[in-house]
Order: C-alpha cells, then sequence, then structure tokens
C-alpha cells in the first residue's frame, strides 16, 4: 500500500527546498498530464531549476544517495570494470570496488529489471548511486572519446581492411561493409547530436599524422572534443560517408568541396553546410549547423536595452530606408535581422528576401535562395525583386558594389531595405559604402541606421557570484561610460557547475552599438572621410561604442569583465 512519502513527486521536493515557485510547479504538472513525460524531464527542458538540483530531488524520492562527479577522480583501472558498451547503454559509471559489490552511480533511478540485468551481465552485486545525465556523458567523453563504441566496433567489423583506401557505401557488396557503413553512420549521427545538445554552430574534424582533432564552436570559441581511440584508422570511412550524405563526390580528394546536409533531431530540422579542403594528412572538414525552425522572436528576447527595443520597433515601421546590421560571422545579425521583419509583417506590406542561405523561415514573407551557378546573385535577384512590387526588402549580404547601388538607390526609391556587411563597427559601415564606389550623398540620403553587435558569453545564472576585483583602469572606465561613481561599479564571474561543464558561462547574449545618420554626418561624407571624423560626429549626437554598452551587460551580472575585453577594443573619445 502506498505510502504518503510515496505520492510525493520531485516538484513537491524542489518547492519544500525554495527551489521551484508555486506556478513554475503548477506548469509542470500541467505539462506532464498533457505530455505524459516524467517531472524531472520537463523541468529541464524548461531550464527552471539546475540538473543538479533536480537529481538530487529525484535521488531523495527514491531514496538514493546522490553523487556529484563533477571533481571525482576515478582510480586507475575502476572504470575497465564496466564494460564501455554497458555504460552508454545503461548510463552508468563504477564508483567503488569493494569486495565482490560494485557501486554504480546511475542517470536514472534503475527498474529492478535492469538492475538484475546488470547483475547478470556483470555477475556481481550492485550497489546503486545517481547523479546527473552531464556528469555521466561528461566522464564518458572524457576518457574514452566521442562515440567511443562506436568506433571500436567499427575497427573490430575491418580489422584486416587496408586503413587507407576509402569504402564505397552505395554499393555493398558484403554484408559485412553493410555493417560498416551501418557503424558510421552512428558514429556521424553520435557527432551531430551531441554538437546539437552543446547548442555547437560549427563541427570541425582536422586529421593529422596519428590523429584526428574534434572541435565544436560552442558560444563563439572552439572547444575540443577527446576522439575516441582508432578514429584515425577508420577516417577516410568518415569522410566518405559525410561526402555521400552531401551528395558529393567521394573520389575526388585533390579539391576543395562544400555541399549541403539535410537532417532533423526531433521535430527540428537542420540545414549542415559542408566544407571540405584537403590537407597534407587527409581531409579536414567544417560542418555549419543551421536551424531551419520558423523564427518568432520578440525585440526583448535578443537583450535589446529598453530604449534599443523602442528605436527598432521605430525602425520596423519606417516607409523607406536603408537599415545595416554589421559584425563578424557568427555574431547574430541574421537573428537581429529576422526579428525586425518579423515585427514589420504586419500583414499590409509585402515583404521579400533573398538570401544565402534561408536560415530560418518566416510566415508570410517571400524567400529567394540565391544561385550563383545560375546567375541568380544578389544583384540579379535583387533587380527582379524590385518589379515585384516589395515595400520591405531583405538582401542577406552586401558584397559588392553593384548590389550596394541597387540597394541604396531601392531605399530611396520607396522601399525599405534591410542588409548586412562586414565591418568592425556602426560607422564603419559608412566607410564600407564609400569603399563600395557608392555616391556619397546617395549614403547620406538612404541609410537611416547602422547597428553593430556581437555575441558575448552569459555568465551562469546557475554559479554567478560577484567578481573579487575590478582593475582600477577598468572601473574608472565603466564609471565613465555609465554616468556613476566608481563606487557603485560591480561585476560578476562565473564559479563553474556542472549546468555550465565547469565554464562559468553558459549561451550568449547579444550587445548592440547604433549609428544614426544625421545632418552633420551626412555633410562630412566624402571620398577623404576619416573614420575617426565620421565616429566623432556620431558621439557629439549620442552614439555609444560596443565596448561602452558592454559594460551595461557587465554591470547587469550578465557577462564577465574578461568577454567585453576579448571582444571590443577602446575606442577614441
Amino acid at each position: 500500500m502506498d505510502t504518503p512519502e510515496t505520492k510525493r513527486e520531485v516538484v513537491d521536493v524542489l518547492l519544500e527546498a525554495g527551489r521551484l515557485t508555486v506556478e513554475q510547479a503548477e506548469t509542470v504538472r500541467r505539462l506532464q498530464r498533457k505530455l505524459a513525460r516524467p517531472q524531472h524531464a520537463i523541468l529541464l527542458d524548461h531550464n527552471f531549476v539546475s540538473e543538479e538540483d533536480v537529481f538530487r530531488a529525484v535521488a531523495s524520492l527514491h531514496n538514493l544517495p546522490f553523487e556529484d562527479l563533477t571533481n571525482f577522480e576515478f582510480p586507475e583501472g575502476l572504470l575497465d570494470q564496466v564494460p564501455v558498451s554497458v555504460m552508454l547503454n545503461h548510463r552508468v559509471l563504477p564508483l567503488a570496488v569493494a569486495g565482490e559489490t560494485l557501486t554504480l552511480a546511475f542517470a536514472e533511478p534503475p527498474r529492478q529489471s535492469e538492475l538484475s540485468n546488470l547483475r547478470l551481465l556483470l555477475n556481481r552485486p550492485i550497489e546503486v548511486r545517481l547523479t546527473t545525465p552531464s556528469c555521466i556523458r561528461a566522464v564518458v567523453k572524457k576518457h574514452f572519446g566521442l562515440g567511443a563504441e562506436t568506433i571500436q566496433r567499427l575497427r573490430n567489423d575491418r580489422a584486416t581492411a587496408d586503413a587507407s583506401q576509402d569504402l564505397v557505401f552505395d554499393v555493398p557488396a558484403t554484408e559485412g561493409e553493410q555493417a560498416v557503413e551501418a557503424t558510421i553512420s552512428r558514429f556521424v549521427d553520435q557527432l551531430l547530436s551531441e554538437a546539437l545538445r552543446l547548442q555547437a554552430t560549427d563541427i570541425h574534424i582536422e586529421p593529422y599524422f596519428d590523429k584526428i582533432n574534434l572541435r565544436y564552436r560552442i558560444d563563439g570559441l572552439l572547444e575540443s572534443v577527446p576522439a575516441p581511440r582508432g578514429l584515425r584508422e577508420v577516417y577516410p570511412a568518415l569522410v566518405s560517408r559525410l561526402k555521400i550524405m552531401a551528395g558529393l563526390n567521394i573520389a575526388e580528394k585533390r579539391l576543395p568541396h562544400d555541399g549541403r546536409i539535410t537532417t532533423k533531431s526531433g521535430e527540428e530540422d537542420y540545414d549542415l553546410r559542408v566544407s571540405i579542403i584537403p590537407t597534407k594528412h587527409g581531409e579536414a572538414i567544417c560542418l555549419r549547423i543551421l536551424g531551419r525552425r520558423a523564427l518568432a522572436l520578440e525585440f526583448r528576447d535578443l537583450g535589446l536595452e529598453p530604449a534599443q527595443a523602442e528605436l527598432m520597433a521605430e525602425l520596423a515601421r519606417l516607409p523607406q530606408g536603408l537599415i545595416l546590421i554589421t559584425g563578424p560571422t557568427g555574431s547574430g545579425k541574421t537573428t537581429t535581422l529576422y526579428t525586425v521583419l518579423n515585427q514589420a509583417n504586419d500583414g499590409r506590406r509585402k515583404i521579400i528576401t533573398i538570401e544565402d542561405p534561408i536560415e530560418y523561415q518566416l510566415e508570410g514573407v517571400l524567400q529567394i535562395q540565391t544561385r550563383d551557378e545560375v546567375g541568380l546573385t544578389f544583384a540579379a535577384g535583387l533587380r527582379a525583386v524590385l518589379r515585384h512590387d516589395p515595400d520591405v526588402v531583405l538582401i542577406g549580404e552586401i558584397r559588392d558594389n553593384l548590389t550596394a547601388e541597387i540597394a541604396v538607390r531601392a531605399a530611396q526609391t520607396g522601399h525599405l531595405v534591410f542588409s548586412t556587411l562586414h565591418t568592425n563597427d556602426s560607422v564603419s559601415a559608412i566607410t564600407r559604402l564609400l569603399d563600395m564606389q557608392v555616391d556619397p550623398f546617395l549614403i547620406g540620403s538612404s541609410l537611416v541606421c547602422s547597428l553593430a553587435q556581437r555575441l558575448a558569453q552569459r555568465i551562469c545564472r546557475h554559479c554567478v557570484e560577484p567578481a573579487p576585483h575590478i582593475p582600477d583602469a577598468i572601473r574608472d572606465e565603466m564609471a565613465a561610460a555609465l554616468g556613476m561613481p566608481p563606487a557603485a561599479v560591480r561585476a560578476f564571474q562565473g564559479r563553474g557547475c556542472v549546468e555550465c561543464g565547469q565554464k562559468g558561462c553558459r549561451g550568449r547574449v547579444a550587445i548592440y552599438e547604433y549609428f544614426l545618420m544625421n545632418d552633420e554626418v551626412a555633410d562630412l561624407l566624402g571620398a577623404s572621410v576619416k573614420t575617426s571624423e565620421l565616429r566623432a560626429a556620431a558621439r557629439r549626437h549620442g552614439w555609444r561604442s560596443l565596448r561602452e554598452e558592454g559594460w551595461r551587460k557587465v554591470q547587469e551580472g550578465l557577462v564577465p569583465l574578461s568577454e567585453i575585453q576579448r571582444l571590443t577594443r577602446r575606442l577614441a573619445r
């Protein structure tokens, strides 16, 4: 018969501990009834509390000891007590051996049938502990490499094969080759699923003389991923598999390749842009991950300050003009553009985009993919778009003087034009257009606003704490930028926890710098104008640099000091 304690739920434990609000608990219960999913899975999906808090609550409900493996040191030989395949399939780790008894840490409370199977499989008694799934994934990846079991199986399947020759998967001659293909396919799936779980934007696979380097770009920075032993031996098979998925020629190894893979994870569709280049030790691969989801962001989701959000809303309502967003690759320009476009899409204006590639889908917007191979360039497409009676036009990127000229003239003839440029700051957009031989008068009369942005690493909200020290020079600079006394300046950092993988940062937040065209700047425009002159004139009208805007994010506890120093440079005032 159930006791009152057995009827307690995970949300009850978290409510009692003060980790969850009543409203959040009711949301979890409602979603549990609707989705028929466990409460702890819903809590993690919505990031209401940290993963450690969730699994401590689960352990408490099941009367199991909880083990935090963040800094756990495994004695030599301990991990050999359990086969890698068992660790991966059952999501367990050995923690200790006492006589015949093996202590295992589980990522979920095990059912009795699972425990019985493990006792038979390992042929010894088992004591159960609970830990977090992140801890188990981190330990397995650190000690064995990503996809270790798959690569080991592949090496066994082709132990006698010549590792220097590619496998041709499309016409398998034997069942053995079919097994190899399936195994490589599984490793590719593991590679991609881990990247999606970590919210990586790029996957880099780099061959060297005696090893393969795996790296993911996460929150703008490359992070190494432990590669499994033996990956170098089967690397040609991996390259062939990715080439086949991207529709490329597997026999050509001397020239660079570019292709695209469409894949799906759950309900989410993704495009993978594949770039392969020949190197001394084999072909190096870079996969850019692009989400093809429908986008419905609000300005507040971008990290805009209230005044910036209000200005952005005004820009979206303009009848005509040119609005540029600048920044390096991967700085979030496309997301910002689409959010503005989404606000401009009020049903009374015709909106057409021309892009390479189409990264998001917008309801009620005509979207065109450029195809250089058949002559559909940005310039050619833009000419056709302007004959289609649009009110709002989005150009994915202004790359040449012809596209720039057409865009500027379109902004003058009654169209609201959005586009991107690669420049260091918002003011430099003007000199970039001048370099493209655009008439200074046209720039002054058509450009309404240029906006520069960067994506900074966000301090993990689960382990944020005050920074112990702020250098005096930085404190004074922040005080001047924020208009406050130095004593009021604050900074924060992430201590490091299981939620952020001990990095102290998780996710990113955008920093924006606005430049609005004004008469003083327009009068300065000419072939010989200096960027410093334009910047000084803009400052007299309220312009603030990225660095100055970044200090506000530091003061609010969103971004660490080191990120602003990494992303920005001190600009002359």
